[in-house]
C-alpha cells in the first residue's frame, strides 16, 4: 500500500559508520578480522555507573538487568592491552584523524577547532571498558541529493566495538579484533520523508567514502542506523542495516509498525485500559497433566508462571509487521529481559498442545475476564518472573502509543526490540586523552589534495576516454578506478578495454573460481601491451589473464596456449578456404551466412584473431563470392 509519508509526519535521518582502511584508534594493532579460533579469553562483567554528572543512563541500567557476563575471544597479534582494559588509550591515529578531515571537506562541514575525546557509555558488552570513545570531527556538513538538501550536523571519528559470537542465557560471547578499529560516523539531519531518498543519500555518501582510497571494502565494512519517528509515534534508533537495499524496506515497515502500536493504544483507550499491576501468578498446577512438549521439558527444573493483561483481548495477536505480532513485541521484552525461550498468550491459545481447559484454569487463576489476555512462561522461577514482569512494562507502554526504543534490523526487513534509547547521561568527557588541536596548515594541506568525486570522475571518463555512459559510471565508482587509468596512461590501448576488462572480465574469471588477486598492475600492463603491439588478440585475453594465474609470465601464457596472433596472409587464406568449403551455406543464405561462417572462423582461430578484423575481411571475401 502507496502511504502519503509527508502526511504521516515522516522523519528520517541516517547515521552511518564506515571502518577506515589503517591500524587501530588507540594503538598500533592492525585492524585485520581473524576467522580462525582464538587461543585467548577472559571473561568480565559490566556494572553501570553514575556519569560525571552523577546520572545513570536508562539503558545502561536496563542491560544490566539481564544479568550477562561477557567473555572476550582474543588474538594476541591484532588485540593488546588497550582492547583488553588493562591499558590506557595510546594517542589518536593521526592517519584515522587526517582521512575524517578529509571526509569532512568532501562533505562540506567545518572542521572543529579542538577535538574532544568523550566516552559513550555501553553495557552490552562490546567495549570491554564499558564505553565506547567517540571524537566529534566537524559540523555544520550538508550535500545536495537530487536537487534536495541534506544537512549532516556531526561527523565524529570513534572506535568500532567487538565482534558479537554467540550468546547463551548466561553468558555472550565477543571477538575482540575489531574493537578499536576506526570508524567515521556521519550523521544527516532528520530530512527524509521518502524512503527512496534516504536510500540515494546513503548511497552517495558511500560512493564520496570510497573516493577517498582509505575506507574499508565489504560485507561489515559500512553499517548505517537509522532514526526514525512519525506524527504521533517516537523516535527510534534502528542498527545494523548492512545492505543499501534493506533501507526502504526497514523504513516503511517500522511505520507500519507504529502505526498499529497507535491503533492499539486507541482501542486499550476505548476500551478503558488502565496500568497493569505486577502481579505473577505461579500456575504449574494447570498444567500438571499437560500434553504441551515444550511445558512438559521444563516443569522437572521450573513452573508455569502467568500475568493477566487487562483489555488486551484481540491486540496481543495484532500483527504489526508482517510476521511479527503485538505478542512478538511482548515475547522480545521476556527474552532480552528474562533470558526465556519464549511466551505463550490466550489470543493464541489454545494451541501448541495447550487444551481448552488448562486455557480457562489460567485465566481464572490470574483473574482474567473475557477482554482480557493472559500471558504464560514456563522456565525456571526467577527467570519467568523476570520475564513477565518485562511483559507487564511493555504492556503497559503500550497504554501510550509508541515507546522510544533501540531496535535492531532483521534480514526481512522487519526490526526487533534492543533496549530503550539511551539518554544524554551516557557521553562524559575522556580523561586519559588530552584535547587534539586541529592544525589550520594540515587542513589547507588535506584540502589541496581532496580526490575526485565520482560524479566528477564519471564526467571526466565519458569526455576524455569516450566509455560507454554505464561503464563510466561503473569505472567511477571502482574500487579499480586509479588502476584503469594508470593502465591507460601506461599502455597504448583502447580505454573500453581496459575498462571492461577490469569490470567485467575479472568479475566474471573470479566467479569461476580463477585467483585474479595476483593480477596486478604489472601483470595486466604487460598483457595490454602484448595486444597493443598485435601479438596477440584482444579475445584471447580472458585465456592469457587465467593461465597467468595458474603460474606462468604473460608471454609463456601465450605460447603455451598457442595464441601467437596469426598474419593477415594467414588469416585471410583461413577464411577463404573456409568459404570454399561452405559454399553450399552460402548460396543458401547469402549475405546473412556472414553470422554462422562468423563462427566458424572465430572456433578455428581460436583467440589468435581480433574479432573486428576477421569480420572485415570475412565481408569483404563473402561479398565477392556472391558477385
Amino acid at each position: 500500500m502507496k502511504r502519503d509519508y509527508e502526511e504521516l509526519g515522516l522523519r528520517v535521518g541516517l547515521e552511518i559508520h564506515q571502518e577506515l582502511d589503517t591500524h587501530k584508534l588507540f594503538c598500533k594493532c592492525p585492524s585485520t578480522l581473524r576467522e580462525e579460533e582464538a587461543p585467548l579469553g577472559i571473561d568480565r562483567e559490566l556494572r553501570p555507573t553514575q556519569s560525571e554528572l552523577g546520572e545513570i543512563d536508562r539503558a545502561a541500567l536496563a542491560e544490566a538487568v539481564k544479568g550477562k557476563y561477557f567473555r572476550y575471544r582474543i588474538h594476541p597479534d591484532s588485540v593488546c592491552l588497550v582492547e583488553m582494559d588493562e591499558e590506557p588509550p595510546h594517542p589518536v591515529n593521526e592517519e584515522a584523524r587526517d582521512i575524517t578531515l578529509e571526509i569532512a571537506l568532501l562533505l562540506n562541514a567545518n572542521p572543529v577547532d579542538e577535538a574532544h575525546v568523550m566516552r559513550k557509555t555501553v553495557i552490552d558488552g562490546s567495549n570491554t571498558a564499558g564505553f565506547q570513545r567517540t571524537i566529534l570531527m566537524a559540523t555544520d556538513g550538508s550535500l545536495e541529493v537530487d536537487g534536495n538538501r541534506v544537512s549532516i550536523p556531526t561527523i565524529c571519528l570513534e572506535e568500532d566495538a567487538a565482534r558479537k559470537a554467540g550468546e547463551d542465557a548466561n553468558c555472550v560471547n565477543y571477538q575482540l579484533d575489531r574493537l578499536g578499529i576506526p570508524l567515521v560516523e556521519i550523521a544527516t539531519g532528520p530530512d527524509f520523508n521518502d524512503p527512496e531518498m534516504a536510500v540515494t543519500t546513503a548511497l552517495k555518501i558511500g560512493r564520496i567514502l570510497r573516493a577517498t582510497g582509505k575506507v574499508k571494502r565489504g560485507i561489515g565494512t559500512i553499517r548505517q542506523d537509522i532514526n526514525i519517528s512519525i506524527k504521533g509515534g517516537a523516535r527510534q534508533e534502528i542498527k545494523g542495516i548492512q545492505e543499501l537495499s534493506l533501507i526502504s524496506p526497514v523504513i516503511e515497515r517500522e511505520v507500519e509498525r507504529q502505526l498499529n502500536l497507535l491503533q492499539i493504544r486507541d482501542k486499550l483507550e476505548r476500551r478503558g485500559a488502565e496500568v497493569i499491576e505486577d502481579r505473577v501468578v505461579e500456575v504449574t498446577d494447570v498444567f500438571s497433566d499437560t500434553e504441551s512438549r515444550i511445558i512438559r521439558r521444563v516443569l522437572p527444573s521450573g513452573g508455569v508462571f502467568a500475568v493477566r493483561l487487562k483489555g488486551f483481548a484481540g491486540l496481543v495477536g495484532k500483527e504489526l509487521e508482517p510476521g511479527r505480532r503485538f505478542g512478538t513485541e511482548l515475547a522480545d521484552f521476556a527474552k532480552v529481559y528474562g533470558g526465556v525461550e519464549g511466551i505463550f498468550h490466550t489470543d493464541e491459545l489454545p494451541g501448541y498442545k495447550i487444551s481448552s481447559q488448562e486455557v480457562e484454569d489460567v485465566m481464572r487463576a490470574t483473574g482474567a475476564k473475557e477482554g482480557d489476555v493472559a500471558v504464560i512462561v514456563a522456565a525456571e522461577k526467577e527467570k519467568a518472573k523476570k520475564a513477565l514482569k518485562a511483559v507487564i512494562e511493555r504492556a503497559n507502554r503500550a497504554l501510550k502509543g509508541v515507546p522510544k526504543e533501540t531496535r535492531r534490523a532483521l534480514t526481512d526487513g522487519n526490526t526487533q526490540f534492543m533496549r530503550p534509547l539511551p539518554g544524554a547521561a551516557r557521553m562524559y568527557v575522556e580523561t586519559d586523552i588530552p584535547p587534539i588541536t586541529i592544525d589550520r596548515e594540515k587542513l589547507e594541506k588535506i584540502k589541496r589534495a581532496l580526490p575526485e568525486l565520482p560524479e566528477e570522475k564519471m564526467k571526466r571518463y565519458l569526455e576524455e576516454f569516450k566509455l560507454s555512459g554505464e561503464l563510466a559510471r561503473r569505472m567511477s565508482f571502482s574500487e579499480k578506478a586509479q588502476l584503469f587509468e594508470d593502465l591507460v596512461s601506461e599502455c597504448d590501448i583502447d580505454p573500453t578495454l581496459v575498462a571492461t576488462t577490469l569490470d567485467e572480465t575479472l568479475t566474471h574469471l573470479k566467479g569461476e573460481g580463477v585467483e585474479v588477486e595476483g593480477l596486478d598492475r604489472k601483470v595486466l600492463g604487460e598483457v595490454f601491451n602484448l595486444i597493443a603491439r598485435g601479438e596477440i588478440s584482444k579475445d584471447a585475453l580472458p585465456r592469457v589473464l587465467k593461465k597467468i594465474t595458474e603460474g606462468s609470465s604473460p608471454s609463456e601464457a601465450v605460447k603455451e596456449l598457442g595464441l601467437e596472433k596469426m598474419g593477415r596472409d594467414e588469416l585471410e587464406e583461413l577464411i577463404s578456404s573456409i568459404l570454399e568449403k561452405k559454399q553450399d551455406l552460402v548460396k543458401e543464405r547469402g549475405e546473412r551466412a556472414i553470422e554462422p561462417l562468423m563462427g566458424i572462423v572465430m572456433k578455428k582461430v581460436r583467440g589468435r584473431a581480433d574479432g573486428k578484423l576477421v569480420h572485415e575481411i570475412l565481408e569483404r571475401k563473402l561479398k565477392t563470392a556472391l558477385e
